[in-house]
């Protein structure tokens, strides 16, 4: 095999779950898509293992949310253990603004069939064995240019109109980039296994089990089984597989004394690693997932990052190719998302920090702040949203019980089309183009007309908002212009048509979030107030 062949608007490098999900999102807006691998099936033992509410909500868009809910295990929150006592819990089921409040602990390779399986009903299919070679990022008109080589040696080239490189921390479409890939090394070292126990932990919560011995991460599989993840000491483990004996004097010394590991389906190790990529676009080529960023597995945050950068990738990208939105509002995606993976690593090397803590004064005052963060409510309010990642912000902070800013997330579904619609008490808006929710008032059929020629979807909530969702619309009659991903770009109040869909194509053009406070400082991820770190990156 040799020369140029026909060529795809989308090349995607790497088939774990972020170029899956990326795949899918454009194949269904009928765009001509590659993904190549160069591995040879699905992830055999895999890491990431829960799906958080807010990736949930956006699963529904490429319609695998059943799927993911019929093959994982419901997860109602997380618990926090010191020395074999629980300091609190954070509780999803109690968030009212989730229309899914729980988490799904289901493993990848479960998760890859998952996609891999919607993949093939949109008539996609992963190349297998194919490994990128060299790579030309391409700009302006000019193509990017990959090199691949096949499982029998030949080689191709492939010019697509754009490239996304999904292929993990040691991404060679990064290397061939050229892009940076720096930050700070957590020096901890964990063992990992799969495995069947018997325990009195409960299994509808994930479990953070700290000592001064050491830390043990419990996450409930089903059926029996456990998610172990221990830190221990860099060097100590030899390179295989740890051995039964390690997980069971760890869980015994570090807060489940009295759990039984009966057999390990499989173990592992590695090393943490937190860094950020430079940049996510390079030309006509972009870095999503691990090749992007790699943080820290403590609160289960990378592949949901993964999977939010793809979502937030593939509406805007699909909509350049498509005619329907401006190619400056590419360059968001590299600004909203580098951003937020900044704040989510330096939040998981936190609490990774704080849950290793052995020395007598730092384990008494992460504690003590526990503690009296559960008693008082604010562990809830704060790490409910934070661990659910519900509030990830492209502009202003949210602020509970105050209107979303422009931003923000809103509590709502997306619809599986373009067409807007209510699902039970949630409303949900469009896959694919900007959504006017048209909020009290009077919108008669020719204003809205001028919403639909500005290339928004209007959507008149005819039946009274209550709840989350009155708190994050307000109270004024206004016109609230939504992304396709949910989030809000700008609410009007008491705006007329005219002025509605100026903002509507402001948006499609790349414009940022309506009235966004550039001196706003969004609070770290995964901390609740008060507790002794660094503060987050802007």
């Amino acid at each position: 095999m040799g020369g140029v062949t026909a060529n795809p608007e989308v090349l995607v490098v790497g088939a774990g779950p972020v170029g899956l999900v990326l795949a899918c999102e454009l194949l269904q807006r009928g765009l001509p898509v590659r993904i190549i691998d160069a591995g040879r099936g699905l992830t055999a033992h895999s890491r990431a293992n829960v799906v958080w509410p807010r990736n949930l909500e956006l699963l529904g868009r490429i319609d695998v949310l059943g799927d993911l809910l019929a093959h994982g295990h419901r997860l109602a929150g997380t618990a926090f253990h010191s020395a074999g006592r629980q300091l609190g819990a954070v509780r999803l089921t109690r968030m009212p603004d989730a229309p899914h409040p729980f988490g799904i602990m289901i493993s990848q390779n479960e998760t890859e069939r998952i996609l891999r399986s919607r993949l093939a009903a949109l008539s996609g299919q992963v190349e297998e064995g194919v490994r990128l070679v060299t790579l030309e990022a391409g700009d302006g008109t000019k193509r990017p240019r990959a090199v691949v080589k096949h499982p029998d040696g030949g080689h191709e080239t492939i010019e697509p109109a754009w490239l996304v490189g999904a292929d993990g921390a040691h991404s060679t479409v990064r290397d061939q980039l050229g892009v940076g890939f720096s930050g700070e090394s957590v020096d901890v070292t964990f063992a990992i296994a799969d495995a069947h126990m018997s325990t009195d932990l409960s299994d509808d919560l994930s479990h953070y089990l700290w000592s001064p011995r050491g830390a043990v991460a419990v996450g409930p599989m089903g059926g029996g089984v456990f998610r172990l993840a221990i830190n221990v000491p860099p060097g100590s483990v030899p390179d295989g597989e740890p051995p039964w004996a390690l997980f069971q004097h760890a869980v015994n010394e570090r807060g489940a004394a009295g759990s039984l590991i009966h057999e390990l389906l499989w173990s592992g190790t590695f090393r943490v690693r937190c860094r950020v990529a430079r940049a996510f676009r390079a030309g006509r080529c972009f870095l999503a997932g691990d090749a992007a960023h790699v943080v820290s597995p403590a609160g289960g945050q990378g592949m949901n990052t993964g999977m939010q950068d793809a979502f937030n990738l593939a509406w805007k990208l699909a909509g350049v190719i498509l005619g329907d939105f401006d190619e400056a509002i590419l360059d968001t995606y590299n600004d909203e998302r580098r951003r937020v993976s900044h704040q989510v690593a330096e939040a998981t090397a936190w609490l990774t920090r704080i849950g290793v803590a052995t020395t007598p004064g730092r384990v008494f005052a992460r504690d003590a702040t526990f503690r009296l963060a559960a008693r008082g409510g604010r562990l809830q309010r704060r790490l409910a949203p934070q661990l659910s990642q519900t509030d990830i912000t492209y502009g202003e902070p949210v602020r509970a019980g105050r209107p979303v800013p422009p931003g923000g997330r809103l509590p709502l579904l997306i619809a599986p089309t373009n067409e807007p619609a209510w699902f039970g008490p949630w409303p949900a808006v469009s896959r694919d183009r900007h959504t006017v929710l048209l909020h009290g008032g009077d919108w008669p059929a020719p204003d809205q007309a001028q919403l639909v020629r500005a290339g928004a979807v209007p959507f008149p909530l005819d039946r009274p908002v209550a709840g989350a969702l009155a708190r994050a619309l307000g109270p004024a009659p206004s016109a609230v212009v939504v992304r396709p991903d949910g989030h809000l770009h700008a609410r009007l109040v008491h705006a007329d048509a005219g002025r509605v869909a100026a903002v509507v194509r402001e948006a499609r053009a790349g414009g940022p979030p309506g009235g966004p406070d550039p001196a706003a400082r969004r609070r770290p991820a995964l901390r609740p107030r008060r507790v002794a770190g660094p503060r987050g990156q802007r």
